[in-house]
């Protein structure tokens, strides 16, 4: 299946591979800057139409995620992108199937390693001891990134935070589309370690793995929906972190659903 590569003349794309044209890409590549690249998965190779992450520094890259079910070229991308024998980290945002089933397409890969899907296996690969209240770095070779514990959507998510373009990675946490919060206090708790993380460094964007959001505010696309006609862009930025922890101070011990312009807070049993 082809991919379709951009150039980093402008921060994001104007447009994401939606599920419109059946011609589009499996993989969509933009690189966002040196060694940084954004990649979508098309709608129509999985309606979910998750986005995956690749950083490189001098030493070793990391990966997160692998995608959702489908044939998309993605280890064929990754290597023409970093090299097939350059050391890559293969990590996970979260450990839902649309974020790790790609997983098996670095297996015997020279130089990587896989890290598994568990609150235990992350943390002890990472060293992020005890968890989740441990955030720890991954230095790529002169490039470092930050990971923090962030439970609440999902028992093993991370959020990433890459110093050299000040992009944090929200993963299913926040992002424009339907917030699914499976265990609201460890939620909370997640949401408030990442406000007090930002509160020190400069965020450039805040990034996630789904767009679900059309670009009328509080409009979302239908669930497993095959195509995203006039999309939201993917872009979010630190003002959406405070908005959403405002939210949901504000509902107390009670969650509940509430619909904002640019997400939706969904409480769901875990």
């Amino acid at each position: 299946m082809p991919t379709e590569h951009s150039s980093p003349e402008a921060p994001f794309p104007e447009h994401w591979v939606d599920g419109l044209d059946p011609n589009e890409p499996a993989l969509q590549v933009h690189q966002h800057a040196d060694g940084t690249w954004i990649m979508r998965q098309s709608l129509l190779d999985h309606w979910e139409g998750p986005f995956i992450y690749l950083f490189a520094g001098k030493e070793r890259a990391i990966l997160f995620d692998t995608g959702a079910p489908g044939k998309f070229p993605l280890r064929e991308t990754v290597d023409d992108l970093v090299g097939k024998d350059f050391p890559l980290i293969v990590a996970h945002t979260h450990s839902h199937f649309d974020h790790i089933a790609g997983d098996w397409l670095f297996e015997g890969r020279e130089n990587t390693k896989i890290v598994g899907h568990t609150p235990e296996e992350v943390s002890d690969f990472f060293g992020m001891t005890p968890w989740p209240v441990t955030s720890t770095t991954v230095d790529l070779g002169n490039r470092i990134i930050d990971l923090i514990p962030i439970p609440g959507h999902d028992v093993a998510g991370i959020a990433t935070y890459d110093r050299a373009t000040a992009i944090l990675i929200t993963n299913d946490f926040l992002y424009p589309g339907r917030l699914y919060v499976r265990d609201f206090p460890a939620y909370r708790a997640s949401l408030q370690r990442m406000i007090e993380f930002t509160e020190t460094r400069p965020v450039s964007w805040v990034l996630g793995c789904h767009i679900e959001m059309t670009t009328a505010p509080g409009v979302d696309y239908e669930q497993s929906a095959p195509t995203h006609p006039d999309e939201r862009r993917l872009e979010l930025g630190i003002e959406h972190l405070r908005e959403l922890w405002e939210g949901v101070k504000d509902m107390g011990s009670e969650p509940r659903r509430e619909v904002h312009d640019d997400f939706i807070i969904v409480p769901r049993p875990a």
